[in-house]
């Protein structure tokens, strides 16, 4: 898998998973995701999850997903450019859980 962004430091990025991976362990995952993005942040994740659900069925074309969820196309071309950098596998498992199918 090739990463298509610059990270400032590797191990800021690290230290963020394990504190999130230390946070589903201990059920704190609302207080986590409190401490660390906005609400329009949290909105972002969800119009992106929504992106991803509609990009992995393959239910409508980016023009129709765009309008559904009435954002932009260049939006829409990220979430599908990222999809292409992912391993099969992990994109089976996400559609399964975003879309209940693999």
């Amino acid at each position: 898998m090739k990463t298509v962004y610059l990270q400032r430091d590797p191990e800021e990025w690290q230290q963020f998973v394990e504190l999130l991976e230390q946070a589903v362990k201990e059920e704190k995952l609302e207080q986590f995701f409190s401490l660390f993005l906005t609400s329009d942040e949290r909105g972002s994740l969800g119009l992106r999850t929504q992106i991803v659900r509609h990009l992995l069925s393959n239910d409508l074309s980016q023009r129709e997903i765009q309008q559904k969820l009435n954002t932009s196309a260049a939006t829409i071309t990220r979430g599908s450019n990222m999809l292409k950098t992912l391993d099969a596998d992990f994109l089976g498992w996400a559609n399964e859980k975003l879309n209940g199918k693999a």
